[in-house]
């Protein structure tokens, strides 16, 4: 009997998910304070509602970074109502939260995506 890709592979699929990605470029001299309030109250509070499966956060690649430091949190959610429901509950005041703690300070923007398909090869990453 053939093997389909994900066998011959070892490859795990996913359900199909939504991707809540959020954008956030920080201005100069607050990097270390951000990053760590985003990783120790903001994620833990945003994950608490239990609208998300998992959250990734990675640093955007930039050459000049001179105006500011760009991080990516994308945020997998099962449902699109889900998300939509996450976005009327909860996530009002956790973006008052971060407004208020960083106003003037930084700039974000938000991307809804479909994931379609996932492919691993039993690849892990971890940063210290």
């Amino acid at each position: 009997m053939p093997y389909t890709p994900y066998e011959k592979l070892n490859l795990q699929k996913k359900t199909v998910m939504i991707i809540y990605s959020v954008t956030v470029k920080v201005i100069p001299g607050i990097q270390q304070d951000w990053l760590n309030w985003m990783k120790t109250t903001h994620i833990p509070e945003v994950m608490e509602t239990g609208y998300f499966k998992e959250c990734r956060m990675s640093k955007v690649l930039e050459e000049d970074e001179s105006q500011g430091v760009t991080y990516n949190m994308q945020y997998l959610c099962e449902s699109y109502s889900n998300l939509m429901e996450y976005q009327e509950k909860a996530a009002p005041a956790l973006q008052k939260d971060h407004k208020k703690r960083y106003e003037g300070k930084f700039v974000a923007f938000r991307t809804l995506l479909k994931l379609k398909e996932e492919f691993r090869v039993g690849l892990e990453f971890h940063e210290n």
